[in-house]
C-alpha cells in the first residue's frame, strides 16, 4: 500500500514537470485546446457542476467546524467546564453525519455524470469512426484504435465533470484548512507546510527516474501483451506445429526480464518513499514538538494542540489533492488529444443526391470504371489506366495472383478509396449515374474474404443487415446459398449458437452463411471477394446459379483465384501488373479448361 501511495506521489511529480516542460516549450495551448473540447461535452451539465462544487464546499466547511467542535469540547472536559458540552456534542455528531451524507451524495453525482458523459463521447466519437474515412483510419491499428475508444474515453469521462468542482473544493479545502490553523497560530500554518519545499525540490530527479523506468515498464507489459495475444489468437497452429513448449519457455523469458525491470523499479520506489517519509515525519515531529511547547508554556489549550495536529495532517492531505489535480489534469489532455486525432480524421465523401437512384433500384444497377489510377501511396501505382464493366445479370469475374489488386478494385467499386485519376460510377438503366461515395453503398451486398461470422446465432449473424427479415425469408437466403442442408439438421436451425469467429462450423459452411446474408440483404449489385474459395467447385457453381435465377436483375461480381466458374460469366477481367484487362471469349475459355 505504502508503494503505491509513492508512486502516485512520484506521478504528480511528474505530471507537474511535464506540465512545466510544455509551458517552456510553447506547446501548453495545444492542453488548452484538448480541455477546450473536454469542456464541450462539460457544458451539458454545468447545472450538475455548480451543484456539486456547492456540496463539496458544504461539506468541507461542515468538517472544519467538526473539528473545531472538537476543540472546544477537549477544552471543556481537560477544563471540567461541562456548560455548552451538550451543544457541542451535537454539532460535532451532526456536522459529521451531513458531511457523511454530502460526500456520498458528492460521490453519487460523480459517478452518474461520468457515466452519463462516458456514453455521450462514446457515441459521437462511434458515429465519427464509422464515418472517417477508410485509408485514414486503416493507418490506425485495431487494438490502438480500442484503446483510445475505452481507455482514453474513461479517462477523459472520468475527469470532464469533476476536475473543474474538484479545483475549487481542493482549494478551497487547502485555504480554509490552513486559515483555521493561521487563526490560531500564524508559525503553525508555516510549521504544518514544512515538507511542502523538501517534496518539490526534489520533483525534478524523481520525474527523470520515473520516466526512464516508467518508459521501460510500459514498453515491457506492452511487448507481453503483444506476445500473449499473439499466442493464444494462434492456439490451433502452435498446437498443430507441437511448438507449446517453445512458447511456454519464451513466456517465461519475457517474464524474467520483466521482473527484473519491476523490481529495480520497485527499489527506486522503496528509496524515494523513504526520504519522503523521513521528510514528513521531521515536519510531524518539529509540529509536535511546537504544540508541546506551546502547551507547556500554557499558550494553547490540549483541545488546541489536537485541532493543530488534527489539522496539520488534513492541511498536508489537501496539498497532495491540490498537486494531484495536476496528472488528472495532463492526463485527461493526452487522452483527449488522442480522441481527438480519431475524431478528426477525414470524413468520407458523402454525396445526398444519391438517394436520387433509389427509385431504379428494382431494374438493377451497372458498375463502370473509366481511365483508373489508384495508388495507397504516392509513387506505388495499384491500379492504372484501367476499364471495367457489370451490368444487371450478368456475373463478372476478377482474376489475377494474389496481391495484385483484386480487393482494391472492390474498395474502389465500394467507393472505400477514390480514385486519383478516372472514376469509378454505379448508373441505372435510364443513364443516370453518380461516383461511389458512402451514399451509394447501400446498393451493394458484400462479402469479404475470410471468415466473418460474429458471435450470436445464426439468425442474428443474417438479420444483422435486415434487421426485419422473417424466418421464411433468412430460411430462403440460406437454401440459395446452399447452407439450408447443413443448417436444417441442427437441433434449433436457424437459432443455432455460433461461436466467436464462427467456431463450430468448417470454413465452408462460414462462407455459405456469410453469402446468405448478403442475399438476405437483397441489393442490387453483390461482391464476392474469394467468398467461394472454400466450397467445392460443384457447390460453388450451384450458389451462383441460385443467385441469378432467384434475382435476375442482380449485378454480381467475383474475385476468385481460381477460374472454375468462368464458365458461368459473361466476362473475365484479369488484374496483374496494375492493369484491369478484359479478356476475350478464347482466353477466359482456355483458364477454365485449364483449372
Amino acid at each position: 500500500m505504502s508503494e503505491k501511495k509513492e508512486q502516485t506521489k512520484q506521478h504528480r511529480f511528474q505530471s507537474l514537470g511535464t506540465l512545466m516542460d510544455r509551458w517552456k516549450e510553447g506547446t501548453f495551448s495545444e492542453i488548452i485546446d484538448d480541455w477546450k473540447w473536454i469542456f464541450s461535452y462539460s457544458v451539458r451539465y454545468k447545472g450538475a457542476i455548480v451543484f456539486y462544487v456547492l456540496l463539496g464546499i458544504l461539506s468541507t466547511t461542515l468538517g472544519l467546524v467538526g473539528a473545531v467542535a472538537g476543540k472546544y469540547m477537549i477544552d471543556i472536559i481537560t477544563g471540567y467546564q461541562t456548560d455548552k458540552l451538550a451543544l457541542l456534542a451535537v454539532i460535532l455528531v451532526g456536522s459529521a453525519l451531513i458531511s457523511l451524507v454530502f460526500d456520498n451524495l458528492v460521490n453519487r453525482i460523480s459517478t452518474r455524470l461520468s457515466i452519463y458523459i462516458n456514453n455521450d463521447i462514446q457515441a459521437d466519437i462511434f458515429d465519427k469512426i464509422v464515418d472517417a474515412d477508410w485509408l485514414a483510419l486503416s493507418e490506425y491499428r485495431n487494438g490502438d484504435i480500442l484503446n483510445r475508444f475505452n481507455n482514453d474515453i474513461n479517462t477523459v469521462a472520468s475527469n470532464a465533470i469533476s476536475w473543474l468542482p474538484n479545483i475549487l473544493i481542493s482549494f478551497y479545502r487547502f485555504a480554509a484548512t490552513f486559515l483555521v490553523i493561521f487563526h490560531y497560530d500564524v508559525l503553525m500554518a508555516f510549521i504544518a507546510l514544512g515538507s511542502a519545499p523538501f517534496l518539490l525540490a526534489i520533483s525534478r530527479y524523481v520525474l527523470k527516474r520515473q520516466r526512464e523506468y516508467g518508459k521501460k515498464v510500459r514498453e515491457m507489459s506492452s511487448n507481453m501483451m503483444t506476445f500473449e495475444v499473439e499466442t493464444i489468437y494462434n492456439f490451433d497452429t502452435i498446437k498443430s506445429f507441437g511448438t507449446a513448449p517453445h512458447y511456454s519457455k519464451k513466456l517465461r523469458w519475457w517474464q524474467e526480464k520483466y521482473k527484473d525491470i519491476s523490481l529495480r523499479y520497485n527499489m527506486f520506489s522503496i528509496k524515494t518513499n523513504v526520504a519522503m517519509t523521513l521528510s514528513g515525519m521531521v515536519v510531524q515531529l518539529v509540529a509536535f514538538g511546537y504544540c508541546l511547547f506551546r502547551l507547556w508554556t500554557h499558550s494553547i489549550s490540549f483541545g488546541t494542540m489536537t485541532l493543530f495536529m488534527q489539522q496539520r495532517e488534513n492541511l498536508s492531505r489537501a496539498f497532495n489533492n491540490v498537486v494531484s489535480i495536476i496528472p488528472s489534469f495532463l492526463n485527461s489532455s493526452i487522452s483527449a488529444h488522442r480522441i481527438r486525432e480519431l475524431v478528426e480524421l477525414p470524413r468520407e465523401v458523402h454525396i445526398p443526391a444519391s438517394s436520387e437512384l433509389d427509385a431504379y433500384a428494382a431494374e438493377g444497377f451497372s458498375v463502370e470504371m473509366r481511365d483508373v489510377d489508384f495508388a495507397y501511396v504516392d509513387g506505388k501505382e495499384v491500379i492504372t489506366r484501367s476499364q471495367l464493366e457489370a451490368r444487371p445479370g450478368e456475373i463478372i469475374a476478377l482474376v489475377g495472383p494474389s496481391g495484385e489488386g483484386k480487393t482494391t478494385l472492390i474498395r474502389l467499386i465500394l467507393g472505400l478509396v477514390r480514385p486519383q485519376e478516372g472514376e469509378v460510377v454505379i448508373r441505372a438503366a435510364g443513364g443516370q449515374e453518380m461516383p461511389m461515395n458512402a451514399d451509394t453503398r447501400h446498393f451493394f451486398a458484400y462479402v469479404p474474404q475470410g471468415n466473418t461470422i460474429l458471435s450470436g446465432t445464426i439468425a442474428e449473424n443474417l438479420q444483422m443487415v435486415r434487421e426485419d427479415a422473417t424466418e421464411e425469408e433468412m430460411v430462403e437466403a440460406l437454401k440459395i446459398a446452399c447452407a439450408w442442408p447443413f443448417v436444417s439438421k441442427m437441433p434449433d436451425g436457424i437459432h443455432t449458437k455460433v461461436g466467436e469467429r464462427g467456431r463450430g462450423f468448417s470454413e465452408g459452411q462460414a462462407q455459405r452463411l456469410a453469402i446468405a446474408r448478403a442475399v438476405l440483404r437483397d441489393a442490387p449489385v453483390l461482391l464476392l471477394d474469394e467468398a467461394t474459395s472454400a466450397l467445392d467447385v460443384t457447390t460453388e457453381r450451384e450458389v451462383l446459379r441460385n443467385i441469378v435465377k432467384a434475382q435476375p436483375n442482380k449485378t454480381c461480381i467475383v474475385t476468385t483465384h481460381r477460374p472454375s466458374v468462368l464458365n458461368l460469366c459473361q466476362r473475365v477481367y484479369r488484374v496483374m501488373d496494375t492493369r484491369v484487362t478484359e479478356l476475350s471469349e478464347e482466353e477466359s475459355s482456355r483458364m477454365a479448361m485449364d483449372f
